[in-house]
């Protein structure tokens, strides 16, 4: 099997803003990109990414010559291919897991299974937790833990309010409300120098936290390990930091992550996911799926040492369960269907982009 074609195509995407913290907002539109890799065999590999006119930019320039002739199915070496052109052009890190993305579509429809399947298999089903937006007050925070704990959810992460004495008192009113069997996680989102993480683990170790997530910028890897010895939360590390299974390996050798974090978006792809996944088991260290989406959904029934699907809620009251993929009354999410990443299966449900239209078989 061989590339034939590469193309990139660009759809404008409206959808309601959402805060962070600090007042900070979603951009609401943005022009997202659909990377398209065809073959001889007739198979097309998809994959997204929200940048879309930066990776035009890499596939017009650098990945459309590079892979054009290139065996689809010769993933590991073209993972190392991509990681030689990012000697020379600095990728961004949200962009330079696409070709991954696309390459293990193409051979989980060969192989005529999920790529879950292809990556391994381990569950079919798994909880999902309520990763919130940062709202106004402590009383719409605790309103919002209400209606996810009504529909189905057993688990909620916090992205408060970047405040350390705010969220700590977040920390345990939730706990309060809530009660003792909800898990309950908190993401600082690097909102925080070593002084305030510090403050604010005291306040997630009492109230019963789950894990605390990055915290403060992940650029110092020492100020972690400063960290660790002070608190005694748990800490799920290596969301952002460049450099995938490399940089995620200095923070199991400083013995300060008790997880590491997983995705195709951030880490590498799927090949850069299953490789620090594996990391952290040989360990006993659990590899969290950062994000939602079938991807991120393939990642979490593949990998055997992560929880939980993450599951986005933007808006209050929220309508929309996951990206992609329903959360059942139950809390849980389910394996992906069709073969490859599914995205034409969802397409067949819900309509595809017609921008994609004539890249679709059948």
């Amino acid at each position: 099997m061989k590339i034939t074609a590469i193309d990139v195509v660009l759809i404008e995407k409206v959808e309601p803003r959402f805060t962070w913290r600090g007042g900070v907002f979603s951009e609401g539109k943005n022009t997202i990109g659909w990377l398209v890799i065809e073959t001889d065999a007739g198979i097309t590999g998809f994959a997204t990414a929200a940048r879309g006119v930066i990776l035009k930019d890499y596939v017009d320039r650098r990945f459309r010559a590079e892979m054009i002739g290139q065996d689809p199915l010769m993933r590991e070496h073209l993972w190392e291919r991509v990681w030689e052109l990012d000697r020379i052009e600095r990728f961004a890190p949200n962009m330079a897991h696409v070709i991954d993305v696309a390459l293990w579509d193409i051979a989980a429809k060969a192989a005529n299974l999920p790529v879950y399947k292809l990556l391994g298999g381990y569950r079919e089903s798994i909880p999902a937790y309520a990763s919130t937006a940062t709202y106004s007050s402590i009383p719409e925070f605790l309103d919002i833990a209400s209606q996810c704990i009504d529909r189905g959810y057993k688990a909620i992460k916090l992205h408060a309010f970047g405040d350390a004495k705010k969220d700590a008192e977040l920390s345990l009113k939730l706990r309060a409300h809530v009660g003792p069997d909800i898990a309950l996680m908190y993401d600082g989102s690097a909102g925080f120098d070593l002084m305030d993480a510090v403050y604010l683990g005291h306040a997630l170790d009492e109230a019963d936290f789950l894990w605390y997530e990055e915290p403060m910028r992940e650029f110092s890897v020492t100020a972690y390990k400063w960290l660790g010895e002070r608190v005694r939360i748990p800490l799920l590390l290596g969301e952002v930091t460049e450099g995938a299974h490399m940089s995620a390996g200095d923070f199991v050798a400083t013995g300060v992550a008790s997880a590491l974090r997983v995705s195709t978006f951030l880490r590498g792809g799927f090949t850069g996911a299953m490789r620090i996944a594996h990391l952290a088991d040989t360990f006993h260290l659990r590899a969290e799926v950062h994000g939602f989406g079938l991807e991120q959904a393939h990642l979490c029934m593949a990998i055997k040492n992560n929880s939980y699907y993450e599951s986005l809620i933007k808006d209050n009251p929220f309508t929309e369960m996951s990206q992609d993929l329903p959360v059942d009354n139950n809390g849980m999410i389910h394996a992906p269907k069709g073969p490859g990443i599914g995205y034409e299966t969802l397409w067949a449900e819900k309509g595809a982009p017609k921008e994609l239209a004539k890249f679709l078989k059948g």
